[in-house]
């Protein structure tokens, strides 16, 4: 097994014939303000814990040898005078191994993080298009299965699928791409609650330094990113701080007892993240919170050990610098160690201050939302991440669209999760959405309704924060997580040869889904053009009879957003909106491209409809 990982894999030039080694970070960059680097060099043998660089460019700072001595760390220093090219280490017995110092690519287009005025695609490689059917499946890899019969199996999907699509995502209106994670996941076929299933979706990371080959590779995925970045499209990572595949080496062979949290027995975390800032909360359960194995094949990291954290921080720099990306989206965010999430973000932001990293923080409340950010709460510790996930209004907004108004239900809910706000720094920052990966299709959700679909996506392209949509939201997709995930992650129509159907193309498309695809775009186009939508201020009102009227506001442009959320026909009054509509005369209703003039007092609002309209 160890012979499969052989180190020209991570250009390491070899020439110790007795023992293979590698070595993380698999090479580094002359130029870096991270110049003081940590390698963690792992071989099937004991190693000499004593070795020289052949060259003044690079110091060793210090050596380290944990209790299993199959692995040294060695701090280095890449001084400013060190050139890229070839360096030799010598270990003591006299055997030697090459490491390789690169130069830096610059160009304007990478790393530049995303903003309010982006769009967000999340895609899932293998279930998107298959570019690439000779990468399908491979023998030397523990899950040899590619089957699209199989729900829970790979597909097949691939780097090369997404970026022969690229045109496709840029027409639709999309500015930026994200892919579930892409690292190698070299796992079997695994049990998840009662469930036989494959590491198709990327979270069971076994190599962080290798793509996994089913999806083309490091190069495939540099190919990608240059590709996007042509377009003008951006790319971010997902990353998975917490934890593991059981096939990680550091998991069949740990560098020393507290790399991973250790447990008597299994034990999993509780899910709550209150227990972070409620100051009633036991210390048992915060270390349960954090140190508890998400599932029994996914071990957790012990990120308060410093050689863990420094592995994973040199790990995230490493890929933003290798594979030129835009940003990072952090899974299972509220289960790390806090001091480790400001240290890693620091580190990605010293390096590349454009960089967008946002967490996943599936929370409960807007405060315990806020809490994992940059907030305006009295708390002990304080984040320093800008942005998260925005749960409580992804839930408030299905709340919107499937409860009667109310008091504080229905269409209440989003003004109410919008009105705390003032916990955050700064809300707009955060990724929003409807519908991802891990839950039930909006569509579904949306009880295969028109127009909820419209009254949903409406009000996540024209509301404060960074909008994202799920693959296949533009056509319709649906499903309920039954009887698991993978029901809600079907392969895209259309990105297979052997489809019947393709739904990248207007001809393969029903009525329906072409009404959808064409509001879609047409909102989404719109937005990009208008800096009121993707970079002014919110301002809302009231909801009044279920119907919900905010405005979004630029030096340049106002924009006029009704949702009715009654199954009746509503006239909304003007005059309640004089404070925003008085110097305007005239309403550019974009959706239905008609203009209407402000001489009367009133305006009738279909029931259950979404509008969007230019004050001029």
């Amino acid at each position: 097994m160890i012979r499969s990982l052989l180190a020209c894999v991570f250009s390491i030039c070899i020439q110790w014939s007795i023992a293979q080694i590698n070595v993380y970070p698999s090479h580094w960059w002359t130029g870096m303000k991270h110049s003081s680097i940590q390698l963690m060099i792992h071989s099937n043998e004991n190693l000499t814990p004593s070795l020289t660089f052949k060259s003044s460019s690079i110091a060793i700072k210090k050596i380290f040898q944990p209790e299993n001595k199959h692995y040294l760390f060695v701090d280095l220093e890449i001084l400013s005078s060190a050139k890229p090219g070839i360096y030799t280490m010598v270990f003591s017995d006299g055997k030697t191994f090459n490491y390789e110092l690169k130069s830096r690519v610059k160009n304007a287009s990478m790393h530049q993080g995303v903003r309010s005025e982006d769009l967000i695609y999340l895609i899932m490689p293998d279930r998107f298009v298959n570019g690439d059917p000779t990468n399908d499946a491979f023998k030397d890899l523990r899950d040899t299965l590619s089957d699209r019969k199989n729900p829970s199996a790979r597909h097949g999907g691939d780097l090369a699928g997404v970026a022969s699509k690229l045109d496709y995502l840029k027409d639709l209106g999309v500015t930026s791409i994200w892919m579930t994670p892409v690292m190698e996941n070299d796992m079997p076929i695994m049990k998840e609650s009662i469930w036989m299933m494959s590491g198709y979706h990327g979270y069971w990371i076994t190599s962080h330094y290798k793509v996994d080959k089913r999806f083309g590779g490091n190069e495939a995925y540099k190919s990608l990113v240059q590709a996007a970045h042509q377009k003008g499209l951006k790319v971010l990572q997902d990353a998975v701080y917490n934890h593991i595949g059981n096939h990680h080496h550091t998991v069949l062979d740990p560098p020393m007892n507290d790399w991973l949290n250790q447990w008597p027995v299994y034990t999993g975390p509780d899910h709550r993240e209150e227990v972070f800032f409620d100051p009633y909360a036991t210390a048992s359960e915060k270390n349960r919170m954090i140190g508890g194995w998400f599932v029994p094949h996914l071990p957790d990291l012990n990120l308060s050990n410093t050689y863990v954290a420094k592995y994973m921080i040199q790990q995230n720099i490493w890929s933003t610098e290798e594979f030129a990306i835009d940003g990072w989206r952090v899974d299972t965010y509220k289960y790390c160690d806090e001091q480790f999430l400001n240290d890693i973000n620091a580190a990605l932001l010293r390096e590349y201050p454009k960089l967008t990293v946002f967490g996943e923080a599936w929370t409960n409340t807007v405060a315990g939302s806020a809490y994992f950010t940059q907030n305006n709460m009295n708390t002990a510790f304080k984040h320093q991440i800008k942005g998260v996930t925005d749960f409580p209004l992804q839930a408030a907004t299905m709340d919107l669209l499937n409860q009667p108004f109310g008091w504080n239900e229905g269409i209440m809910k989003v003004y109410t999760t919008l009105s705390q706000d003032f916990l955050y720094k700064d809300p707009f920052t955060n990724c929003i959405f409807l519908d991802n990966h891990d839950m039930n299709r909006f569509f579904s959700m949306a009880g295969e309704s028109m127009n909820k679909y419209k009254i949903g996506l409406g009000l996540l392209l024209t509301t404060r924060g960074i909008p994202q949509v799920y693959y296949g939201t533009e056509i319709l997709m649906k499903n309920f997580k039954d009887p698991n995930d993978a029901a809600v992650r079907l392969d895209f129509p259309g990105g297979w040869q052997s489809d019947n159907t393709d739904k990248f193309s207007a001809s393969g498309r029903s009525e329906r889904e072409q009404e959808a695809f064409d509001f879609f775009k047409s909102l989404a186009q719109f937005r990009k053009g208008s800096p009121a939508l993707t970079k002014g201020k919110l301002i809302q009102f009231i909801p009044k009879n279920g119907v919900y009227v905010y405005f979004r506001v630029s030096d340049k442009h106002k924009i006029m957003c009704v949702v009715n959320t009654s199954n009746k026909e509503e006239n909304i009054q003007m005059s309640a909106f004089s404070e925003m509509v008085s110097q305007n005369k005239v309403l550019l209703d974009i959706l239905n491209k008609k203009t209407i003039t402000i001489n009367q007092n009133s305006i009738a609002i279909p029931p259950v409809s979404f509008h969007v309209f230019e004050l001029k």
